[in-house]
Parts: structure tokens; C-alpha cells; sequence
């Protein structure tokens, strides 16, 4: 498994979630967000498909009942080694595992918000940097010259696989959570991988990704072996996108039976909230809440209620 080392045990519960009443459920359609005002987190303009503005534990205001400590995990996939946290509630035997993967130019912290939320409420959480998916401060191995979404679902596939093996988790309770392209990564595996998961929550996916590059090359051969995103924000090579060149993404997500729970901001700029609706009528199975005023990314408020969403899913999928 690698590098095991327990970092930090934590004192106090982290922040909880208020579940609204007004959450209303939905099947394969859309249920607007009641939040009395919203935050929509960096600007749109600042991010690209597959970026996402981070949020913050501190935007929600109450506390869970469980204590945890953070595990620093690594994981190997072909040689090169992914780096991750866990976060582990107090408690004996095995819990439910959210394995979280964060969007494009982000890494782990990205899930580190969510994780501190769930695992305040007993469920135990995974995130990670992707290999060559962050901007900065990647701490796995990798290039994003190298780096695709196709070589994120093998990270994920990597990692859900080694998961399965650690004491603390139910491997029958393993639910993929992404944002941005993280959730275009979880969609995608998900559709390949429907036994090794128990649920799959999508965060503003970026399903638009094959599309964003077909709009940006007018053929795979015109592709250089390396390129700029978001004015040369990132650089990215070749097969970043090739390797979804082909890719129907609609055609191939719904093939996931199980239940997925989709939220997606009504102002997000980056990612267009129709990706998600068109997701929500592919799926047999699908909850899609459109939060009123959100971004590309959750912050205050609509944290909060994006935060109400998925613990009601999580809960839901224990009983």
C-alpha cells in the first residue's frame, strides 16, 4: 500500500450541515435550490471547463457528533505513486467511504471542505491529487503533459481498488463524489465499474469536456503535442485531448444502474447546468438539484445546501 502515517487527530467535530427542510427530491429532473441568497465563488470568467472554486468548511455553521484524525495514504498505479488523505471517524469496525476527486488544476484540499462535513457526520472520505492534475501543489507523481481525464479514471480505478483493502472501510459502501472534471472522471468510471460502487454524486460535472475540445481543434490532428489552457494557465499535452476525442460521453454515462445524485449551479458560466439536466434524463436512477445562484463551485450558502443534499444521499443510501 505504501506510505501510512497518521497526521493529525481531530479534537472537535468538524463543521455539520443544516438540512433544510425545503430540500425537495426529485427524480431524473431538476429541483431549484432555496437559498435565501447564494454565493457564487470565483468569478466565472477566472475559471476554465474542469476548474472549480473552492469552498470552505467554515461556510456552514453547525457541528457533527463524530470526531475524526487524517491519514496520509499513497497509492501506486504502473509504478508512480498517488498521494492521498483520509479522513477517519472515531470509532470502531469498518464505514462508509466517499472517494473524492477534485477538478482540474485543483488537489486534494479541493475535497478537504467536503470531507470535514461528511466525516463530522460518521462517513469516512478519501481525496487525492490526481497524477499531472494540479496546477501547483500536486504531491503525486505525474506530469499534466501526461494527463488526461482517461489517466484520472485510472487513478480513480487505482485508488478505489486499493481503498477496498484498508481496515476502516466497508468495501460494499464505496461512493465516488467529483467535481468538475473529477465528476466527468467518476461519471466515466462509474459506467465502466457499477459493482465497485454503492452511489455516485456529481458536482457540477464537466461533461462538456469533449465538447470543449472539438470547439477548440477542428481535428484531433491538429492537436500539438502540447497546449495552454485557460492562457497558458496549465499546460496540458497531446493526448489531453485525444483521449476524449472520441469519447460519447451520453451515450456512455447512463450505463450506471445505480442511484446518482447530481447538483449544479443555475449561474455556472464554465460548465452549462444543461450538461447536468441532459445527464439527469440518461440515468436510470438520478436526483438532480440545481442550486439557485451557484457557480462554478460551492461556497457559502450554496455549500451549505449542496453539503444538506449529500449527506440526505449519503443517509439514504445506508438505509
Amino acid at each position: 500500500m505504501g506510505k501510512d502515517s497518521l497526521v493529525m487527530k481531530g479534537t472537535t467535530a468538524v463543521m455539520a450541515i443544516v438540512l433544510a427542510a425545503a430540500f425537495g427530491l426529485v427524480g431524473c429532473g431538476s429541483a431549484q435550490g432555496q437559498a435565501s441568497s447564494a454565493s457564487t465563488g470565483a468569478s466565472a470568467s477566472s475559471l476554465g471547463p474542469g476548474q472549480a472554486a473552492v469552498a470552505s468548511s467554515g461556510d456552514v455553521d453547525q457541528k457533527g457528533d463524530f470526531t475524526y484524525e487524517q491519514r496520509e495514504l499513497w497509492v501506486d498505479n504502473g509504478g508512480e505513486q498517488i498521494y492521498g488523505v483520509a479522513y477517519v471517524p472515531e470509532g470502531e469496525g469498518q464505514k462508509p467511504l466517499v472517494v473524492f476527486s477534485h477538478g482540474l488544476g485543483n488537489d486534494h484540499s479541493a475535497g478537504a471542505p467536503y470531507a470535514e462535513v461528511l466525516a463530522s457526520h460518521g462517513f469516512a472520505v478519501h481525496t487525492f491529487d490526481f497524477r499531472g492534475g494540479s496546477a501547483h501543489q500536486n504531491r503525486s507523481d505525474g506530469s499534466s503533459t501526461s494527463m488526461s481525464a482517461m489517466t484520472e479514471v485510472s487513478d480513480l480505478e487505482a485508488v478505489i481498488e486499493a481503498v477496498k483493502d484498508w481496515d476502516f472501510v466497508d468495501s460494499s459502501a464505496i461512493v465516488a463524489v467529483g467535481e468538475s472534471q473529477g465528476g466527468c472522471v467518476s461519471a466515466v468510471y462509474a459506467a465502466d465499474h457499477a459493482d465497485e460502487l454503492a452511489g455516485l454524486v456529481l458536482l457540477y460535472p464537466a461533461l462538456s469536456i469533449s465538447d470543449d475540445i472539438h470547439a477548440q481543434f477542428a481535428s484531433v490532428a491538429d492537436v500539438p503535442d502540447t497546449y495552454g489552457l485557460f492562457g497558458g494557465w496549465m499546460t496540458v499535452g497531446r493526448n489531453y485531448a485525444a483521449d476524449m476525442w472520441d469519447y460519447d460521453m451520453f451515450a456512455r454515462i447512463g450505463a450506471y444502474p445505480g442511484k446518482v445524485l447530481v447538483l449544479h449551479g443555475d449561474a455556472d458560466s464554465v460548465v452549462d447546468v444543461s450538461y447536468s439536466e441532459r445527464a439527469s434524463q440518461v440515468y436510470p436512477d438520478c436526483e438532480l438539484h440545481v442550486i439557485s445562484g451557484a457557480g462554478h463551485g460551492f461556497t457559502g450558502e450554496n455549500f451549505e445546501e449542496a453539503c444538506g443534499y449529500i449527506v440526505a444521499y449519503l443517509d439514504g443510501l445506508q438505509s
